[in-house]
């Protein structure tokens, strides 16, 4: 395997080569921790398909910032594989290249390899043996609500779905994150109301799918409120709306 700092992705093709002959990538080199949590192993097992890890980039990144726990999410992209450790406490992530660098048709298409403890540490202000370039580093946000916006998965993440009701917790466009047209009118009702997400989707411009993606994303970047006691979460949405409990592609 190439070194972790190599700012030069793999090909898809040679990263397969080298994983049916070698049970890690080679990135567990740190003294710390050489396997995940077991809270995080059993929320990621519960997302298992087919007996594997679920290939959904979204699914895995929400149960690393769930349980807090810095992880290295091997990600192709574009035909390339991107080496992303997510280190939730820092509110960061590492990788040899942007993540915004990414195609919008490649980030559509985007699906998780595998997960293993991470391969750097977290920048800190010893910066020592272990720690990454300190320029591939970067904000973990900002790429959340990219990937929720652009990425493969089109339905609600499971733990916002279901009889609930939602409201926007501040204005993302404060944080620079991109919203604008449908989605930014839509973010402007909900700082002012609870709404259930069939109401969401008859709003000026928005659908079942947009919904999905907007509420994925304030849910990442902790911008949402999802609660089921109040009067406007009813029963989960059927038709076009209940779509978004299942399915993970954009058609």
């Amino acid at each position: 395997m190439r070194d972790f700092d190599d700012s030069t992705l793999w090909e898809a093709s040679d990263f397969n080569v080298v994983r049916q002959t070698s049970p890690t990538s080679g990135f567990a080199r740190l003294d710390g921790p050489t396997t995940l949590s077991s809270a995080l192993l059993a929320e990621l097992g519960h997302r298992r398909i087919g007996g594997g890890l679920s290939p959904d980039p979204l699914e895995v990144a929400a149960a690393c910032m769930r349980q807090r726990e810095a992880a290295l999410l091997f990600l192709q992209c574009d035909g390339l594989v991107w080496p992303v450790t997510l280190f939730p406490e820092h509110h960061l992530y590492h990788s040899p290249r942007d993540l915004a660098h990414a195609s919008l048709a490649g980030l559509a298409l985007a699906r998780v390899l595998d997960v293993e403890p991470p391969g750097v540490r977290a920048p800190g202000p010893w910066m020592r043996e272990g720690a990454g370039h300190v320029d591939h580093y970067r904000p973990l946000r900002p790429m959340l609500w990219s990937l929720a916006l652009n990425g493969p998965r089109a339905a609600l993440l499971p733990e916002i779905a279901g009889p609930r009701a939602y409201r926007a917790l501040r204005n993302p466009a404060d944080e620079g994150f991109a919203v604008s047209g449908a989605l930014g009118s839509a973010v402007d009702r909900l700082r002012r109301e609870t709404v259930s997400l069939r109401t969401i989707c008859e709003w000026p411009g928005m659908s079942a799918e947009r919904a999905g993606r907007l509420l994925n994303a304030l849910y990442l970047v902790s911008g949402l409120l999802a609660t089921q006691t109040h009067p406007a979460a009813g029963a989960p949405p059927t038709s076009a709306w209940g779509r978004l409990g299942g399915g993970q592609r954009r058609q």
